[in-house]
């Protein structure tokens, strides 16, 4: 028997009591009455809606500032208090949760997109363990069904009050910390490991691909492509629609794309439809990023180009990533606001062309560092997914606790 199942069944065998979060404690909104002068030179701590986004636990290190006068009535966080984000494109991403766990030292205030709850009884939780409950699956869905929209979605904090979470004994929750913590530290490790590799992966990359001995333009080794400009009608199965967003890490996400159906696709799309080891290229927006095709049944959506390769494949995926070419896109895209890199511009970009044995040499090593760098099946962020996913299995079963029935007393 663990040391967790040990303290349940001395501590709360029966179960463990839910309550209200409006009966634990109360909400609290974010700065009031600023304008974007208030934040230029500010004289007081903030936490921003990325701070409160991004982690499980407020960065104390990430903090902004604002210009807070002297007597200003504004409501403060403290040590231990839940943070929220108010609202939401995206409906999974509303009332994104994080918690104030260090020491406050100074005065620090709340991002006004963003929300707190204050406990009434400091000593009823370990800060820790609310970073794990307020992030978990079952949590997670009680809070998305206190949001409403359209466009955007806001969380109301009078529906968040009715939200029941589980009291288990304080030493019951210690000892979750400390579980799930060692699930996070060892993520952390790897991340750490996952950084220093892309680096040392990019010194190599820009090393190998800076020679400039014979520089040729893109259209000169290979043929390059439009992609669809009509809107087509999307289905649920269907052919992948790949978009600027599904251009991942060097190659397409079709699971996140939408589906066109085969009419579609023949009539658009037949003509100019990817092969496999071709490469695609953003054109708006996130203009630049390149991805190699794993599969034919795909299509292009708006934004994107076909790069049919005449020399070496992943040569040419490898150089068109390099800074050498980055660079060159960002001195050669098109529009004031929302920047495009034209097709004739795609024309142009000058490519370094060795000579054969030197493209594969270069593509050997840099494969090496790829696939260890970004490989979602072998690779460190296959690693890394499979313990997130471990971690994340664990925290939703230590954290669905049996709830204990309380016999009313008339």
């Amino acid at each position: 028997m663990s040391k967790l199942e040990e303290l349940i069944k001395k501590l709360c065998p029966k179960g463990v009591e839910y309550k209200t979060l409006g009966t634990l404690g109360e909400f609290y909104g974010g700065l009031s009455g600023k304008n974007k002068n208030d934040f230029n030179k500010g004289n007081a701590k903030y936490i921003t809606y990325m701070n409160i986004y991004k982690n499980i636990k407020v960065n104390k290190n990430n903090l902004e500032k604002v210009k807070i006068n002297e007597g200003e009535k504004q409501n403060k966080v403290e040590y231990g208090n839940v943070l929220f984000t108010g609202s939401s494109e995206n409906l999974e991403e509303c009332g994104l949760s994080s918690v104030f766990t260090d020491n406050i030292d100074d005065d620090i205030y709340l991002n006004s997109f963003c929300f707190g709850l204050k406990f009434y009884n400091k000593e009823m939780f370990n800060p820790e363990f609310l970073k794990y409950l307020f992030r978990s699956r079952n949590l997670r869905k009680k809070i998305i069904r206190t949001a409403s929209g359209v466009t955007r979605f806001n969380v109301s904090k009078k529906k968040m009050e009715n939200i029941s979470i589980p009291v288990p004994p304080i030493e019951v929750q210690n000892e979750i910390v400390r579980i799930l913590d060692s699930f996070t530290e060892l993520e952390a490790e790897l991340e750490a490991e996952l950084e220093a590799r892309r680096k040392q992966y990019e010194f190599y990359k820009e090393n190998l691909l800076k020679n400039k001995n014979n520089i040729k333009k893109l259209k000169e080794v290979a043929d390059i492509y439009d992609s669809l400009h009509a809107t087509p009608q999307y289905v649920n199965e269907g052919y992948p629609m790949v978009r600027v967003a599904d251009i991942k890490f060097g190659y397409v996400n079709t699971e996140s794309t939408l589906k066109v159906d085969k009419k579609t696709y023949i009539k658009f799309i037949q003509k100019y439809k990817p092969k496999e080891d071709d490469i695609i290229i953003s054109r708006v927006g996130s203009y630049g990023n390149v991805c190699i095709v794993n599969k034919e049944e795909l299509c292009l959506g708006q934004n994107t180009s076909i790069i049919h390769p005449k020399i070496n494949k992943k040569y040419l995926y490898y150089y068109l990533s390099s800074s050498n070419v980055q660079n060159w896109i960002k001195c050669n895209v098109n529009g004031a606001g929302y920047k495009s890199l034209s097709l004739a511009n795609i024309n142009e970009i000058p490519i370094n062309v060795p000579e054969i044995k030197e493209q594969v040499y270069i593509v050997n090593i840099l494969d090496r560092f790829d696939k260890l760098c970004n490989d979602m099946f072998e690779g460190l962020p296959a690693e890394i997914e499979a313990r997130r996913k471990q971690y994340e299995y664990y925290r939703d079963k230590l954290l669905d606790f049996k709830e204990l029935k309380v016999e009313n007393k008339e």
